[in-house]
């Protein structure tokens, strides 16, 4: 009974164990279970939140930073290089298609022309290119001739200081003295119509012009007074220097007893004998520029000149210009006691120098010098050469009335 009540109680206890047993593990593993599943959800949306607000926030704040630089820079970028190209291409063009429409017409003809053609320019041609010049000295300004008149005083009276320089102390007869000195003046007409000046009494042709109608009655009067007023401070502006020099008192004094010889001889001369020289004076010197005018190269103007110009300077004609340095080196180196020895020793006698005044230089050899120059440069050239190579062909019909008709026979 015993054995029995402790199988049963082995048998009964048994079972007890097992449940109470199940019980603990069933109840253990949930709740283990639970906990560990809630910390898991917990713990990853928490943190993927996190990151997602992060990387979405900091993606557009650069992007956008980006996009704005960009798009500035390249349209500021694009608006310079257009500008500079437009602009720089059209002028490359024009620059060669203009260099390439005047190339063109001077190549064929007028290179041969120069090349070949050694001829001089025949009389009609040089009238013709007077009156272009005319045109062309229409156009200058006021200042401009000014400066080109002052310039051809200065030539003309450098020419006229060498002249007297070189026959000064001559030995040679008194004709070959004055050709030595006419030649050497030349260097004055020289200069004037290679270097480019505004000579009063050369610019008595533009006259050609004014009959032509291509320059007006006050531009060719303008033209000349301002041509000689720069030409009358041109040669002051040579006189002053030279004196300056001391030249005057080369090889004892003879180049200023000469130049005061010159000058005196030049304000004792009467009215109408100033005014004849300088008829035949201006003559000379516009045929000398209507020669030049016939050249093609500056060798030949050069040879056209020395005849026209030496001939007046040693035939002892009165040039207007030319005496604006003469006479006031004259009327200065008349207070040298030195010069005026010199002089008079040359002279063999003693000389009057009265005359020689500012007075005497502007009355008695300026005034009917300048009437002279005129009227031989205006009628005995500019005239002349227009009527008989440019003016108008008249062409003169004429008709006969008849008085009585002739009965015609049936």
């Amino acid at each position: 009974m015993a054995e029995i009540k402790t199988g049963k109680a082995a048998k009964a206890s048994k079972p007890v164990k097992t449940t109470e047993t199940v019980k603990t593990t069933k109840a253990a593993k949930p709740v283990k279970t639970t906990k560990t599943i809630r910390t898991t959800k917990v713990a990853k949306p928490v943190k993927t939140r996190k990151t997602v607000r992060t990387t979405e926030v900091a993606k557009p704040v650069k992007r956008r930073k980006t996009v704005r630089t960009t798009e500035i820079a390249k349209p500021v970028k694009r608006r310079k290089t257009v500008r500079t190209t437009e602009v720089a291409k059209p002028v490359k063009r024009r620059k060669t298609v203009s260099a390439t429409e005047v190339a063109k017409p001077v190549k064929a003809p007028e290179s041969r022309k120069v090349v070949y053609d050694i001829d001089a320019y025949s009389p009609p041609q040089i009238a013709a290119r007077l009156d272009a010049v005319a045109g062309v000295k229409a156009k200058d300004s006021a200042m401009n001739t000014f400066l080109l008149g002052i310039n051809a005083g200065a030539f003309i009276a450098l020419g006229a200081q060498f002249a007297t320089l070189v026959i000064c102390d001559s030995a040679l007869h008194s004709g070959l003295t004055a050709v030595v000195g006419a030649i050497v003046f030349c260097l004055g007409l020289i200069m004037v119509v290679v270097g480019g000046a505004e000579l009063f009494t050369g610019n008595c042709m533009i006259f050609i012009g004014y009959l032509e109608k291509r320059i007006t009655t006050k531009r060719i009067f303008d033209h000349w007074t301002i041509s000689l007023i720069g030409n009358f401070i041109g040669s002051l502006l040579v006189v002053f220097i030279v004196y300056k020099a001391q030249q005057f008192s080369f090889y004892d004094y003879m180049v200023g007893a000469k130049a005061l010889l010159i000058a005196n001889k030049k304000v004792n001369l009467t009215f109408t004998t100033a005014f004849s020289k300088a008829v035949l004076c201006n003559a000379m010197v516009c045929m000398a520029v209507w020669v030049c005018f016939s050249a093609r190269n500056v060798a030949d103007k050069i040879m056209t000149l020395i005849f026209p110009i030496g001939g007046f300077v040693a035939s002892g004609f009165e040039h207007l210009v030319a005496n604006m340095y003469f006479i006031p080196m004259g009327i200065i180196l008349k207070s040298k006691p030195e010069v005026v020895a010199a002089a008079e020793k040359m002279a063999g006698k003693t000389l009057d120098l009265s005359n020689l005044t500012w007075k005497g230089f502007f009355v008695i050899n300026q005034f009917p010098v300048f009437i002279g120059n005129v009227l031989g440069g205006v009628v005995l050239a500019g005239v002349a050469f227009w009527f008989i190579y440019l003016r108008p062909r008249l062409n003169f019909a004429f008709t006969i009335k008849e008085d009585f008709k002739k009965d015609l026979v049936s």
